[in-house]
């Protein structure tokens, strides 16, 4: 470990390239492992990481997007602080998303989300999934280079979620820009850099409390329509900010994971022309090569818990009021589960098997969408294409490449990503 005391991997900026030969030093060493310059608890080992995820008696996840900044409001002293935990939740930054929320209130508006993004309704919006894409592929490839995380994988989330959520049509082009400013303002949750910038969820909230209650007065057909005649499991009607809550989290929180696993992924295409060629050859290889994307490069890299009671994970005795942080990058790349895990494999047999997504009552809900939206953007360019190159003068040539991560202790995705194109004769669609 003596090549890694130094960097503080939540305030430094020394391992947003390269946070895995961290992980990797960290996991050796042993599979939780406490850090020094905050106390807490990295989880890197893929065992010890399930055990934590699926143990929500034992670890709350009320810190879930924060972890050690700011700090719980009172000091957590005791064998017990589960009643410390409920009396000041509410204290603490986003308590009212769906991370940082425990059952029983987690599960009402868990459940209250999941009516929102059926099966039914993403098989419904695939072929609209598909006419966005091609539209946004219309403007983005006809240069023949683009920059793709903001010219169009930023784009496309946004308006793929706005649809499934049923935004009306006028809102979007506003909803679009407000959202983009934000992103734009820099630093965020989980920045390296010590302030937090402006988050976009109050607008979201008033936004869609708005919907909510007209949708209420005057209910129609369509999805908001559904979102405001939507019931807790006990059939109580939840309150317009609850809903909006829900929606906003999906709007802000799916965006966000779908856009990093999309840069990572034609990273990954852009510097490997034969697998291309394989995934045009045989389309139906698209959804392994996703779930490997998504192992090797997890677009988040952690979730928090916070330890009520003292437990045990991987031999390692926690005590009460530890701060936990479980690293999906790490678990998704321990030799235990996965063999040679730093070598992407499209073909991996056991790649589904990563916690990019979590794990237990917390796995992102989002996952079979964030799923989707890919497959179908891959599937129209590879269609549409016959290369995809990185592009040298940004990213540097193949012995030297460069690129830029977002500085966050949570989030790991590239910042730019920049292509160029050969087009296919028959672009027709």
């Amino acid at each position: 470990m003596n090549d890694f005391q130094e960097p503080d991997f939540f305030r430094g900026e020394d391992l947003v390239d390269d946070p895995y030969s961290y992980f990797k030093s960290l996991r050796e060493e042993c599979p939780v492992r406490r850090e020094p310059h905050h106390g807490v608890v990295m989880v890197t080992g893929y065992d010890e990481a399930v055990q934590v995820f699926n143990d929500n008696k034992t670890f709350s996840s009320c810190i879930s997007v924060t972890g050690p900044f700011p700090g719980f409001p009172v000091p957590l002293e005791g064998d017990d602080v589960t009643e410390l935990i409920e009396q000041h939740r509410d204290e603490l930054p986003m308590s009212d998303q769906l991370p940082t929320l425990d059952p029983p209130v987690h599960t009402d508006h868990r459940a209250l989300l999941m009516k929102l993004i059926t099966p039914r309704r993403l098989k419904e919006n695939e072929d609209a999934m598909g006419q966005l894409a091609d539209r946004l592929l219309d403007t983005f490839l006809a240069p023949g280079e683009g920059e793709f995380i903001n010219g169009f994988a930023a784009p496309f989330t946004l308006l793929v979620i706005a649809d499934l959520l049923g935004m009306p049509e006028e809102d979007r082009d506003e909803f679009a820009r407000t959202l983009q400013q934000g992103e734009h303002a820099g630093g965020g949750i989980g920045s390296t850099k010590d302030a937090l910038a402006h988050s976009p969820l109050e607008y979201l909230y008033a936004r869609f409390v708005t919907y909510i209650e007209n949708r209420r007065r005057e209910p129609g057909s369509d999805v908001l329509s559904g979102m405001a005649a939507a019931t807790f499991p006990d059939g109580s009607t939840p309150d317009p900010e609850d809903v909006a809550r829900v929606a906003s989290n999906l709007f802000a929180a799916g965006q966000e994971t779908t856009v990093r696993l999309l840069g990572a992924a034609l990273k990954e295409l852009a510097e490997r022309p034969e697998l291309q060629r394989q995934l045009r050859e045989e389309p139906d290889r698209i959804p392994n090569f996703i779930e490997e994307s998504l192992r090797t490069e997890s677009p988040i890299k952690g979730d928090f818990r916070l330890s009520r009671v003292p437990t045990t994970v991987g031999g390692v005795d926690i005590p009460a009021g530890t701060t936990v942080m479980v690293l999906n990058g790490a678990a998704n790349r321990d030799p235990r589960h996965f063999e040679d895990p730093e070598t992407f494999d499209p073909a991996r047999g056991n790649a589904r098997h990563h916690l990019a997504f979590g794990r237990g009552i917390h796995t992102c809900p989002g996952a079979p969408l964030a799923r989707a939206e890919t497959r179908v953007v891959l599937q129209k360019l590879l269609a549409r294409t016959t290369d995809i190159r990185l592009a040298e003068s940004v990213h540097g040539p193949a012995d030297a490449r460069r690129y830029r991560y977002l500085p966050t202790y949570i989030l790991r995705g590239l910042t730019n990503l920049n292509l160029e194109f050969t087009l296919a004769e028959d672009t027709s669609r």
